[in-house]
C-alpha cells in the first residue's frame, strides 16, 4: 500500500460519497451538497491509494486566530495505518501559528486519538447544534 497526499480539492461527489458511506457519515447521503463544502472550505487534505481517496480532513477557519477541525475520516479497511494521524499533521503545520485549533470528538476512542496527537479535553465546554434533515 502506498499512500499519496495531496491538498489539492480533485476528488468527486463520488469519492467523497464512498469516504462518507464507509465510516457511516450523514453527510455521505449528499455528495453534492459535501462536494460543494469541502471546496469552498479554507483547507483540504486528502489520503489516496491509487485512484482511491481513503482519508480527508478539512479545517475552517477565521485567518487568524482559530481553525475548526471539521471532518477527519479514514476508511476502516485502512485505519491503524497512520493515515489520519499524517492527516492531522498536516492540519497542525499549516496552523501551528494559530491560537487555536478546535475539533469535536465524538466518541472516548476518539478522545484518545486526539490527546496522543496533542490536543487537550476543555473541561466546563459543551458542544450544541442543530440538525436540519
Amino acid at each position: 500500500m502506498h499512500i499519496t497526499y495531496t491538498d489539492k480539492k480533485d476528488y468527486s461527489a463520488n469519492d467523497l460519497e464512498q469516504l462518507f458511506q464507509s465510516v457511516e457519515w450523514l453527510s455521505a447521503n449528499y455528495p453534492d451538497r459535501l462536494k460543494k463544502a469541502l471546496d469552498n472550505g479554507e483547507t483540504v487534505f486528502t489520503a489516496w491509494d491509487g485512484k482511491q481517496l481513503v482519508g480527508l480532513v478539512n479545517a475552517i477557519d477565521d485567518s487568524e486566530l482559530t481553525a475548526y477541525v471539521h471532518y477527519l475520516c479514514v476508511n476502516p479497511l485502512y485505519q491503524g495505518n497512520g493515515i489520519g494521524q499524517a492527516l492531522l499533521d498536516r492540519i497542525k503545520e499549516k496552523y501551528k501559528d494559530y491560537l487555536y485549533i478546535i475539533l469535536i470528538a465524538e466518541n472516548e476512542q476518539l478522545v484518545q486519538f486526539y490527546r496522543k496527537s496533542g490536543f487537550e479535553y476543555i473541561e466546563g465546554r459543551y458542544v450544541l447544534a442543530i440538525l436540519n434533515e
